[in-house]
């Protein structure tokens, strides 16, 4: 492993950051080179500075004079290669940005990435680099100090790095099947300065049997393939459907400190006569759990999608690879495909909830992971005469919609205007205890008042509190 402390310097010190980039390239080309369109960007990089030499060398993959950098650093890493006095990227180098956006994470080290109308995606051991699916796993990670950490299925090393930045002193274990990644992974951790993680060959958690985590992480080869083997190592698992994501869920709490979380995205299979919500909450085991489906795509729009990440549209064999996955759909009786997150906690007692949100929340998720599934868990054991103390969650908005100058509003919605953004229609008792409510006080005498106040039967206030609250508190608009 050649040392790269000093190609860590130059990076740093010419400015190749994510905020670096940004500036250099501008909105325009910004915005360009996120729809894969590299034109505006070579315009934007035309100056010579040190950050323009680089975001053309490792983000662009163009070829730069050899006397505008650190050439021979750059080589001896086996980042790069010198011919005719020009420099040629062997690989990718990114910078990534800390997921609440202020600030520098660290580097990941990937192959060069490919492109429309560059070829096909090679498909033995090819290392993708930080992309969407990697970004949303990294804001959904729990925001909390942990000793000791598992990054199944690696890649590049994106979720470690993150998470060495988050919690400095933890101990990091990284797998993957794939070899070439876990040297890309070294190299990742050497840019950014993480230091000691460990490194294991083998396939979902056969390398940790026997071992427990306060936290896994993964971002798993989740595509649900035509069978008959792994064309793509970083993203198919070579198991049938949805089999990869099912085992994990499944075996998870016995790999997990108690208390510990296991974080994941994964797609999972809607087959025809079966709720989805049933097929994948029959995963869960010995851990509270959040399943958050925030995509469907039917057959066809999945085998584009997948189609076009390998770059194999507009190919001679993509009519032949596009019949192949629709098959594959058929025989199974697959009628589509949903893609999300999913959040267990080890528990004695667990919770469960599985839903579909679509709408954009507030990111980072990770930082408000934790009061989910503890809403989760304190609704289950709501109850009115428990003498708990309820308060409403903070920032919340009411709306009250009826005609202009009605004097009762027809309806009252309660919104949350941050975290998970969500609306409730609600009644008059949940209303007033929204508005009176702080945490300090017991909710059997609140109760009572709000129902003298509105001339209510304090049995039926309460009745009504015990079947509408819990409901409430699982969605997190009462603490």
């Amino acid at each position: 492993m050649p040392d790269l402390r000093r190609v860590r310097e130059t990076l740093l010190g010419a400015g190749y950051t994510v905020a670096g980039v940004r500036e250099a390239l501008g909105a325009v080309a910004g915005a360009a080179l996120a729809r894969d369109e590299i034109m505006p960007a070579l315009r934007a990089t035309r100056g010579g500075s040190p950050v323009e030499v680089l975001i053309r060398l490792f983000w662009l993959q163009v070829p730069v004079d050899a006397r505008a950098i650190a050439a021979d650093d750059l080589v001896a890493a086996g980042l790069a290669e010198m011919s005719g006095g020009e420099l040629r990227a062997l690989l990718r180098v990114e910078p990534l940005e800390a997921v609440d956006g202020e600030g520098h994470a660290g580097y990941v080290v990937s192959d060069p990435k490919v492109r429309p109308g560059s070829g096909v995606v090679p498909a033995d051991d090819h290392v993708v680099g930080a992309g969407g699916a990697s970004g949303n796993l990294a804001r959904l990670v729990v925001h909390r100090a942990v000793d000791n950490v598992l990054d199944l299925g690696t890649g590049c090393g994106v979720q470690a790095v993150h998470l060495a930045g988050r919690s400095p002193a933890a101990r990091i274990t990284a797998t993957d099947v794939n070899p070439r990644a876990l040297e890309l992974a070294a190299m990742s951790f050497a840019l950014s300065g993480v230091d000691g993680a460990e490194l294991l060959q083998g396939s979902l958690l056969e390398p940790v049997q026997g071992r427990r985590f306060d936290l896994i992480v993964s971002n798993p080869p989740f595509v649900v393939a035509p069978s008959g083997g792994r064309r793509f190592v970083y993203r198919e698992s070579g198991m049938p459907g949805d089999d990869f994501c099912r085992r994990l869920v499944e075996n998870a709490a016995r790999y997990l400190n108690e208390g510990g979380y296991c974080q994941l995205l994964a797609n999972w299979l809607h087959v025809d006569g079966v709720p989805w919500e049933e097929r994948v909450g029959g995963w869960v085991d010995g851990c509270d759990a959040w399943i958050v489906q925030r995509d469907v795509q039917d057959p066809a729009e999945y085998a584009e999608l997948w189609l076009r990440d390998s770059c194999e549209a507009g190919t001679p064999e993509y009519r032949a690879r596009y019949a192949e996955w629709l098959d594959h759909f058929e025989r199974r009786n697959v009628t589509g495909i949903g893609f999300g997150w999913i959040t267990l906690r080890r528990s004695e007692r667990p919770a469960v909830r599985i839903e579909e949100l679509r709408h954009a929340v507030e990111q980072p998720v990770g930082a408000y992971v934790r009061g989910v599934l503890d809403g989760l868990a304190k609704a289950d054991e709501f109850s009115t005469g428990c003498g708990r103390t309820l308060g409403a969650a903070p920032g919340l908005v009411q709306e009250q919609i009826g005609p202009p100058g009605a004097e009762d509003p027809e309806r009252i919605v309660l919104r949350q205007p941050g975290r998970l953004r969500r609306a409730a229609g609600v009644g008059t008792v949940e209303a007033a205890l929204a508005g009176v409510c702080d945490g300090t006080l017991p909710l059997a005498p609140l109760l009572d008042a709000i129902a003298e106040l509105t001339g209510m039967d304090p049995d039926q206030v309460r009745a009504h509190a015990d079947a509408v609250l819990p409901e409430l508190i699982a969605d997190g608009f009462f603490i």
